[in-house]
């Protein structure tokens, strides 16, 4: 049985691993570019001087580090483009190799020959599922791992890893995602019987569902802090803390958000504060910290393992349905 599902899924998995071949030869030599300018600019200096503060005092230091940062950016930001693809790869996975994985058997006939054979319903569906589950897994271990140590200097010289397109493609969430795109094309193929209806409510399902939990649910796991500001007051917040901002603004004497989205200072007493929101205006922001990075990874990507689970489950009981 296993023989005869590698027999089947090896020039998927072949191709598979022919694009990661193509993907690394991209990303080893840019990537080394990065570390490289990256270390020669002395960002990773800067950041381990400015610390994980939320709030520093601007001087000469922050300035020059912000500096380094927007040279970095100025050179290495179109690699978040190439950033864009590695999201979307998790769902090609649900869609080439979860969805066709029951409804390319069932659609030409071919399960009932296995049936037929001493294995049952269950023995088939299980086999097939573990087996190119666990080399998903394998290979999405393998690609969060590259992509992870890839996006590091991006991460460094920009907004921490907390923020969008940073957190989906580092850590262990990137393999959370796959499995789950994998579980929905397989439960899609159970439903929809013929193979492209399953790819495309695949794609669908899985886009809705990212896009759901990463703009709904993300910016909720815990409460978010604040924190003010005065714009005459010589602080502001720290760039090297990584931490999401979810809003911003400033809030005039009686607390009332007068300019959103906005930031004032450094003012002098009495200058650009007091004629923009008022005497007694402060900045406002508001902010997941940036060191709930992992515990944020380890709820996210619980989801989607449980997700996964019970697209599986529900799956295999349809099978029963399946003539």
């Amino acid at each position: 049985m296993i023989w005869l599902i590698w027999r089947q899924h090896r020039k998927q998995v072949l191709f598979t691993l022919a694009a990661l071949a193509a993907l690394a030869a991209v990303m080893v030599p840019t990537g080394l570019a990065m570390y490289a300018k990256y270390d020669t600019l002395g960002l990773s200096a800067c950041r381990s001087a400015l610390g994980n503060a939320s709030m520093i005092t601007q001087t000469d230091a922050v300035a020059r580090c912000e500096s380094a940062g927007h040279q970095f950016q100025q050179e290495f930001g179109g690699m978040v483009f190439i950033a864009v693809l590695f999201v979307v790869l998790p769902a090609l996975v649900g869609v080439f190799f979860g969805a066709p994985l029951i409804a390319r058997e069932v659609e030409q006939g071919t399960h009932r020959l296995v049936w037929t054979q001493g294995v049952s319903r269950l023995q088939w569906a299980l086999a097939k599922v573990g087996l190119v589950g666990a080399m998903t897994t394998v290979l999405a271990i393998g690609y969060a791992l590259g992509v992870s140590w890839w996006f590091r200097p991006l991460v460094g010289a920009s907004t921490g890893r907390l923020s969008y397109l940073s957190f989906d493609v580092q850590g262990v969430v990137p393999i959370a995602y796959t499995l789950f795109a994998l579980a929905l094309g397989v439960f899609a193929g159970t439903y929809w019987r013929k193979v492209l209806p399953a790819m495309g409510i695949a794609l669908a399902g899985f886009t809705v569902v990212r896009v759901a939990i990463e703009v709904l649910a993300r910016p909720r796991y815990l409460p978010a802090q604040s924190l003010t500001f005065a714009p005459t007051g010589g602080q502001t917040p720290n760039p090297a803390a990584g931490n999401w901002v979810l809003d911003l603004g400033v809030r005039n004497a009686a607390g009332e958000l007068v300019l959103p989205n906005a930031q004032l200072g450094p003012c002098p007493p009495g200058g650009c504060a007091d004629a923009a929101a008022g005497p007694g205006a402060q900045n406002w922001v508001q902010y997941q910290p940036g060191d709930r990075f992992w515990l944020f990874q380890g709820i996210e990507t619980g989801i989607f393992v449980l997700l996964a689970a019970a697209l599986v489950f529900f799956a295999l009981r349809r099978l029963r349905t399946i003539a």
